[in-house]
């Protein structure tokens, strides 16, 4: 079976002055042009290539990896307009085409945005789409509060942000859950806060409490192994540079280097932080 819009390892079937044919299976021989062939590459050799069907809708074979395959979201930027959609760059010669009706909004020349490729099922080719939710999930009933995921963000709303997770789900970020400047395309961890009784799922970019808590203590001890068990950060130190080194605030850092005093794993000086001999 072979894939769309995906990675495929095919066998050489036989080689013509313009290229190899490839063997698809059901869909038959498919080319990959002559340009893209691999020095002494012979009929029965394997290739990897990524399959798309070409301006006259033939499947197509290639060598080159775009910036997005389908099933996946990605940032990209428009190239052109036209009385069919809109067509983004994704690293291949034939650019992908967004299609009016799976347009969230208006789409501007030069400008990137977060689209989600599928294979439409009624041409068979690659498009993108900004109407996320035809595409994702929002039945969060898989995931279980507090599991940390993948997060791409995607746009924005009056309540906060959409991100995508995983590239399959859809969630939010509310505002009021957003600690720093966050963009479009943005890529970064985030965690599951809560499913909803309708099961649309809400995010957080920290963990909850307790274990960001534990997370912390954890990273303070890690460093201090790094360093021979010592180390000049103390709750002393200036908040930069507590943040470079833990990416956390100088108030949690003190909280969490008391707790660890408490239960005598560290020792704390004026001018260092050790750990405890055992």
């Amino acid at each position: 079976m072979i894939y769309i819009g995906r990675k495929n390892r095919m066998r050489v079937v036989k080689a013509v002055h313009f290229g190899l044919y490839l063997d698809g299976g059901d869909a038959g021989e498919i080319l990959l042009p002559s340009r893209e062939v691999p020095e002494n590459t012979r009929p029965g050799d394997f290739l990897h290539v990524f399959l798309y069907r070409d301006s006259d809708d033939r499947l197509i074979a290639t060598r080159k990896t775009p910036k997005a395959m389908v099933g996946e979201a990605a940032y990209l930027k428009v190239k052109e307009q036209t009385d069919v959609g809109t067509f983004m760059d994704w690293g291949l010669s034939k650019d992908l085409l967004v299609p009016f009706n799976e347009q969230a909004w208006p789409m501007n020349p030069a400008r990137s945005y977060v689209v989600y490729l599928f294979v439409d099922d009624k041409t068979g080719r690659i498009a993108a789409s900004t109407r996320y939710s035809r595409h994702l999930s929002e039945d969060g009933h898989g995931f279980r509060c507090g599991e940390k995921v993948r997060l791409m963000i995607a746009s924005r709303s009056a309540l906060g942000y959409k991100a995508i997770i995983n590239n399959t789900h859809l969630g939010l970020i509310f505002k009021n859950d957003v600690f720093q400047a966050l963009k479009f395309g943005q890529q970064l961890a985030g965690y599951i806060k809560a499913i909803r009784d309708d099961g649309k799922i809400d995010l957080a970019l920290q963990p909850a409490p307790d274990e960001a808590r534990d997370q912390l203590e954890e990273q303070i001890l890690e460093h201090l192994r790094r360093n021979q068990g010592s180390s000049e950060i103390t709750d002393k130190s200036p908040p930069e540079q507590i943040y470079k080194t833990f990416r956390t605030s100088k108030a949690n850092f003190k909280r969490a280097l008391g707790r660890l005093y408490k239960k005598r794993r560290v020792v704390i000086k004026k001018d260092r932080v050790s750990l405890t001999e055992n």
